[in-house]
């Protein structure tokens, strides 16, 4: 049955628990965890997803994360994605949630960040490459059409947030 996540309402409150396939190809919301990597210099982990996965493939991104599992909370989501994907082991900080309508399906995103301060070992199924970019060559890169969309506009809402602090 895959992935079982929950289907969420309009105001992120559980319906009931699904599979992803099916919260995907019905265009249920559900629950989605990313975090942002930063270096002690500031600059922000940025990936190339691999050209033979199912989403998205090769196209870029700044966030690594995925589908909130049932029982899950957004941090523990986050936490544990970036565990699978990065090699690292840490608690994010919850910075913002918004509903994203999607690339491929609606659902709300849980945007979290933190500082990696050690050495990351990506796993090679979820990241063919990456680099740690500074600010001004993430927003440039950003633009690119090879980004994944909705990490677009979660870097607009997140760079909104970060002006207004």
């Amino acid at each position: 049955m895959g992935e079982r996540v929950a289907r969420v309402d309009e105001r992120d409150e559980i319906l009931t628990v699904v599979s992803r396939d099916d919260a995907i190809r019905r265009g249920w919301l559900h629950r989605v965890a990313t975090v942002v990597c930063h270096d002690t210099a500031g600059r922000t982990i940025v990936h190339r997803r691999p050209r033979d996965v199912s989403r998205f493939p090769g196209q870029y991104n700044w966030m690594l994360g995925g589908a909130v599992e049932a029982g899950e909370s957004y941090e523990q989501a986050a936490a544990r994605e970036l565990t699978e994907e990065l090699g690292v082991r840490c608690r994010p900080r919850f910075v913002l949630k918004f509903r994203c309508a999607g690339a491929i399906s609606p659902y709300w995103l849980g945007l979290h960040e933190t500082v990696v301060t050690g050495p990351v070992d990506p796993d090679p199924r979820e990241i063919d490459w990456y680099d740690w970019l500074p600010r001004a060559e993430l927003a440039e890169l950003v633009r690119h059409e090879a980004f994944v969309p909705d990490a677009r506009e979660a870097f607009a809402r997140y760079l909104a947030l970060a002006d207004g602090r």
